[in-house]
């Protein structure tokens, strides 16, 4: 069984930076893909930013060129760098792995964006 526990978000204001952590308890290089999704209140979750194995990147089009995923396999660590936060970011983030056919779920991190 996989686990994923994700850095604590916080509350920054807008145009500001915060990078999210998500560990797994596994080898991540195992891990076909990783990603981070978010979900804002009355809002449907949707993908922000994805990995692959491979190194390939995608992000959803309103946070390219302000978010980078990256990760390091050697700590079985994704991160989110988030920069230029918007209001419109704030959400519940929640870190995904997938693996074979089996996917995972981290508990989800508050990240508040404020005016």
């Amino acid at each position: 069984q996989v686990q994923l526990v994700e850095s604590r978000g916080g509350l920054v204001q807008a145009g500001g930076s915060l990078r999210l952590s998500c560990t797994a308890s596994g080898n991540i290089f195992s891990m076909h893909l990783m990603a981070w999704y978010r979900q804002a209140p009355g809002k449907q979750r949707e993908l922000v930013a994805g990995i692959f194995t491979s190194g390939t990147t995608n992000y959803a089009a309103s946070v390219k060129g302000r978010f980078t995923i990256s990760r390091d396999n050697a700590k079985n660590t994704v991160y989110l760098q988030m920069n230029n936060l918007k209001i419109e970011d704030t959400a519940v983030y929640s870190c995904y792995a997938l693996k074979g056919a089996d996917s995972y779920w981290g508990q989800g991190t508050q990240v508040t964006v404020s005016s």
